[in-house]
């Protein structure tokens, strides 16, 4: 057991990390996965096991060293650089984004850095990183965060926002006087024991850093696939870590990590439920950075990220200090992830909450013309219709049809056309004044209706 109580013998812990680590490289085989990585922290010991290759083209082995690009976990650490700002009395939760953001302080959208940091501040997701690829973050906010380009009304509900984070790391930028990576680095990383390393920016030579992968379902051959994220959204997804580093940031929430720790209020305050924050199928629920999962009657923090051919997961549980993490070189990481949860609850006993259950029972709904309709969120397009089988299927910015299966309680799976399998996919909103269905949220981002179909 990892468990706080009791802590296991040497026998022991050799004992799960053999069982581990082959059950680790076997799931990665059977997921087409390189190289991956997971570290379990509990009962005062981190316990540490990795396989595979960072690269499939140059074979060299993953170690526990190894950087991966960890996509949208970067943003639980913009999240706790801009509260060590608030801990200094730098910046208030409560002000106007605005305030500290100049670009923002005409146009831009009414809403606070607690709602920008829980995804509540009504921002829309973000353009495609190839259409923003020279621009700053300036200009991205100028062009992406106005009033005109909300989803819904700051303070509302829960859109998830890669563009929100670009705008807390722009906030760090302006406070700080140092760009993101550099306030990122002193202020957090270091104090972390982190060597740095940041998609886009030269790393250290001796950090060994992973590249993506992808499968190609014709060849049957696992490729090197390039990072393309714009050098304006490092904030919500430059960083490349380690699983240890993961857990690294996950104890220091718990104030069982290094000196530069979050006051003990403050982290506090970051994983305690937003009112009104519903995640759909991302989490159970959402903090100031964090995403919640509930599994039985405790309630989890972390966040998951994908960057190009990369998965990656953070747990952490506040009632018994056990912080797990997870890195994989592959898309298809998610697959393995989601068993190795299985695999740990039976090595170490610790039952750690993989993905939000469905939310279930939920009576399924005739298709209603109520739903469709053309949802936009940014330059995002969602066409809602009702297809020839009489069900509904949503497209987005124009792609095949995907049938959708919609609950009495407004919420809705996407039919996988292959298999027939039913995903979790989102809901359907209504306004609360008028009743009628104005918004669509898939995947965390709402989307607001703009026409009928």
């Amino acid at each position: 057991m990892l468990h706080p109580t009791p802590a296991p013998s040497g026998e022991e812990r050799s004992k799960i990390r053999r069982v581990l680590e082959e059950r680790l490289t076997a799931l990665a085989r059977a997921h087409r996965v390189p190289g991956a990585q997971l570290a379990v922290h509990g009962g005062g010991s981190t316990l540490a096991v990795q396989t595979g290759v960072l690269d499939a083209d140059t074979g060299e082995p993953f170690t526990a060293d190894t950087a991966v690009p960890i996509g949208s976990v970067t943003k639980a650490y913009t999240a706790t650089v801009v509260m060590l700002l608030v801990a200094d009395g730098d910046v208030e939760l409560d002000d106007r984004l605005g305030d500290h953001v100049p670009e923002l302080r005409r146009a831009g959208p009414p809403c606070t850095v607690r709602q920008v940091l829980s995804h509540t501040a009504g921002l829309p997701s973000g353009p495609d990183s190839d259409q923003v690829a020279s621009v700053t973050a300036a200009r991205y906010l100028l062009d992406h965060c106005t009033d005109r380009t909300l989803v819904m009304p700051p303070g509302t509900d829960f859109s998830y926002s890669n563009a929100g984070y670009v705008a807390a790391g722009r906030l760090i930028e302006t406070v700080t006087g140092m760009s993101w990576q550099e306030a990122v680095r002193s202020i957090l990383l270091a104090p972390l024991g982190t060597v740095p390393s940041f998609i886009g920016v030269a790393g250290p030579p001796h950090r060994p850093t992973a590249r993506g992968h992808s499968a190609n379902t014709v060849t049957g051959r696992t490729m090197p696939v390039r990072q393309n994220l714009a050098p304006a959204e490092a904030a919500a997804g430059a960083l490349r870590a380690g699983a240890l580093d993961l857990v690294a940031l996950g104890r220091a929430h718990l104030g069982d990590g290094s000196p530069g720790s979050l006051p003990r209020e403050l982290a506090e305050e970051m994983r305690r439920p937003v009112p009104g924050a519903d995640p759909g199928v991302l989490a159970d629920g959402w903090g100031l950075g964090w995403a919640l999962f509930r599994r039985g009657e405790a309630l989890w923090f972390g966040h998951d990220g994908n960057a190009q051919g990369t998965c990656c997961h953070l747990r952490a549980d506040p009632a018994t200090g056990v912080v797990v993490a997870f890195t994989a070189n592959a898309g298809s990481g998610t697959g393995l992830w989601d068993e190795l949860t299985g695999v740990l609850e039976e090595t170490t006993g610790i039952r750690v909450p993989a993905t939000p259950a469905p939310r279930r029972p939920a009576t399924p709904m005739a298709a209603t013309s109520q739903c469709t309709g053309i949802y936009l969120n940014g330059d995002i397009e969602y066409q809602v219709t009702i297809g020839d089988g009489g069900g509904l299927a949503v497209s987005v910015d124009g792609d095949l049809p995907a049938p959708l299966v919609c609950h009495e309680d407004l919420t809705c799976d996407l039919v996988d056309p292959s298999t027939g399998r039913r995903i979790p996919g989102g809901r359907f909103v209504r306004d609360p004044r008028t009743g009628a269905v104005d918004r669509i949220q898939l995947s965390g981002r709402m989307a607001r209706k703009s026409a009928l179909v």
